[in-house]
């Protein structure tokens, strides 16, 4: 049996089932009693057994037509709760989106984002996966990640981005740090690129790509550190350079507070690093899902209220 008739021939057959009588069902369903008798006696001949015992009083079912019941009645409240939450995407904004970012910039930027989100469209579930950039780009294009936090990347057919704010890459380190290491290098002026040369340099790992960033700044300017110690996340980044381990690349715009209280000190190098955008990418195609089109018209209201 095709599929349209096989749906209509079980609300028949649920129908009379439930009434126990044909004309009953009729009514119900508003069609003709032999067009009832036809449907139910056409679902017997494909299945091959009996579903009802006839009466003088209407229908009852049969052991088999028993069971049939069972399972209709369970595939017609699935097929119930199925409209019911496709009629809850559109009324209460229902859905699910996939971001994808890494460790620094979901704590120092998504956050924000996600939280007035939320509040906003609570019915909304959000997971959030900690990838590098260049995972968050890959997953993009498979389309397994709905949109992501990243730095702009080179253009891409499928992916659409929408930057939110530019970030600069600095070098700091504790007073204390700076002092000692003064002291017990003799040879340094005092110009920021000779206690570079000179210090512990802190770095993250070469899977991110704020190190690539800074490998192709000293490589333009044809600069060598000495001692360097890797680094897996921004944070212990900063808690590291706080704590007097060595200079430290950082982003400038999530230690704005500790340069403003003293607790870190940042040199000023004879060129700075080139600013970056970060912003929110996402894939063109899944851009037409109604939770995803909830969160870009959201950000991009926010971000224009800033």
């Amino acid at each position: 049996m095709e599929v349209e008739s096989t749906l209509s021939s079980y609300r028949i057959f649920n129908a009379v089932a439930e009434t126990g009588n044909l004309s009953k069902a009729a009514k119900e369903l508003l069609i003709s009693q032999p067009a009832i008798s036809k449907a139910v006696s056409k679902l017997e001949q494909s299945l091959s057994v009996k579903l009802f015992i006839r009466n003088s009083r209407g229908v009852k079912l049969t052991e088999e037509g028993a069971l049939l019941y069972e399972y209709t009645c369970s595939a017609f409240e699935a097929l119930r709760q199925g409209e019911e939450s496709i009629r809850k995407i559109h009324t209460l904004g229902m859905g699910n989106i996939k971001i994808g970012v890494s460790t620094t910039l979901c704590k120092h930027l998504l956050l924000p984002y996600v939280q007035h989100f939320i509040e906003a469209y609570p019915h909304i579930k959000v997971n959030i996966e900690c990838r590098s950039t260049s995972e968050t780009m890959a997953l993009l294009e498979e389309g397994k990640l709905d949109i992501g936090l990243i730095g702009k990347q080179s253009r891409s057919r499928s992916i659409d981005f929408f930057p939110l704010k530019t970030i600069q890459d600095t070098f700091v380190a504790s007073p204390a740090y700076l002092t000692g290491l003064c002291e017990r290098e003799p040879g340094i002026t005092g110009n920021s690129e000779s206690i570079l040369r000179k210090a512990n340099l802190m770095m993250l790992d070469d899977k991110n790509i704020t190190r690539t960033h800074l490998d192709e700044y000293f490589s333009e300017y044809n600069f060598h550190p000495g001692q360097t110690l890797e680094v897996s996340n921004m944070d212990l980044l900063i808690e590291f350079s706080k704590v007097g381990l060595g200079v430290g690349c950082v982003i400038r715009e999530f230690v704005e507070n500790e340069l403003a209280d003293g607790s870190l000190t940042e040199l000023v190098m004879p060129h700075s690093l080139t600013k970056r955008t970060v912003g929110f990418a996402y894939n063109k195609i899944a851009a037409q899902k109604d939770s995803l089109k909830r969160f870009i018209d959201f950000y991009k209201g926010e971000h224009t209220n800033d």
